[in-house]
């Protein structure tokens, strides 16, 4: 064997290697120490109740970071899922609450009258955001803050600024239920991530939003119609925060005007977090997942110990100008 041999075998089995186990196992290796390093820190951590809890606080995120995945792949950003929460939520709840005073005329209604309601306004910030996205050429990031700024306003409009009490027990189930001993909330999240994997890893529009991301140049060029799927995206991403406005409404019994508030920011950290890169192309659903995973448990965590929030919100912002120069370094091909 010659010597350029021996290099390239050493370089294979050395930092090669090294470095292409880290960026396909990293996330997940580092989910498993930070929980480690908890369940030695406090006794409670690794208790069912406690993990049920981690599971719960982390459904409505990891909904949430599900559809910004969709969005983030193809190089845009949704910062609207938080307004579009607490609007989904009072619309939803609004058709089943038994307040005479927040409901509309003839409420409460069937729940899946209200949950239709839900997806429905969900879906439709999602279709103006991509409306104006794709056809219009307006950057995401200024269409999506418009939208923060107009769903956040709708809400206190259509509620009135007030909250919507009351809620069915039927509706509510949704967020306090359980099948099997496994909460509502925690099967909705698995169905919705079986879904998105198998569209991501397993379809023709999965490609193409793998395709976009990386090159929307090429991938018009190939004949995919590249306005199109960035609309279906946004609308993606407004339909999941519809559902995870629901999710929150009926886990609290009601629905809040200033729910959702800084929800973006969460969904955003998971995403990129879990190896997603913003500048497109690069991501796996599953990363997506164990970034929420990571989130959930650090703040549940850090509560554990008695750590004030103050100091959860300078670790989060922390992990995600980490998790960024780390896709920055991979680009440059650091």
């Amino acid at each position: 064997m010659s010597a350029t041999d021996n290099n390239q075998s050493n370089s294979w089995f050395g930092s090669d290697r090294r470095r292409l186990i880290i960026q396909e196992y990293g996330i997940f290796l580092a989910f498993l120490l930070l929980a480690i390093v908890l369940s030695f820190s406090n006794e409670y951590f690794l208790t069912a109740g406690n993990i049920s809890n981690v599971l719960l606080q982390t459904s409505i995120n990891g909904v949430l970071a599900i559809g910004m995945t969709f969005v983030i792949l193809t190089r845009g950003i949704d910062l609207s899922v938080g307004s579009v929460v607490a609007l989904t939520g009072i619309v939803s709840a609004s058709f089943a609450t038994t307040s005479a005073t927040a409901g509309i005329v003839g409420a409460p209604y069937p729940p899946y009258v209200a949950l239709a309601a839900g997806l429905l306004v969900g879906v439709a910030c999602g279709a103006v955001v991509g409306l104006i996205v794709s056809r219009f050429a307006v950057p995401a990031f200024v269409a999506t803050l418009g939208m923060l700024s107009a769903a956040r306003g709708l809400t206190l409009i259509y509620g009135g600024g007030k909250p919507v009490p009351a809620l069915t027990p039927d509706f509510r189930w949704i967020g306090t239920g359980s099948v099997l001993s496994v909460p509502m909330p925690v099967i909705l999240l698995a169905i919705v991530f079986i879904i998105a994997w198998w569209v991501l890893n397993r379809t023709r529009f999965g490609r193409y939003i793998y395709a976009v991301g990386g090159n929307p140049h090429a991938a018009v060029t190939s004949g995919i119609n590249v306005s199109k799927l960035r609309f279906l995206v946004y609308v993606i991403s407004g339909g999941l925060s519809g559902l995870a406005g629901m999710i929150l409404a009926a886990r609290t019994g009601s629905a809040l005007p200033q729910a959702g508030i800084a929800y973006e920011l969460d969904a955003i950290a998971a995403v990129v977090i879990g190896g997603t890169s913003l500048s497109g192309g690069v991501g796996r659903i599953t990363g997506t997942l164990i970034g929420a995973l990571i989130i959930g448990v650090m703040n549940n965590g850090l509560d554990l110990m008695g750590i004030q929030s103050y100091y959860q919100q300078v670790l989060k912002g922390a992990l995600i100008v980490g998790a960024v120069m780390l896709d920055q370094k991979r680009n440059l091909g650091g």
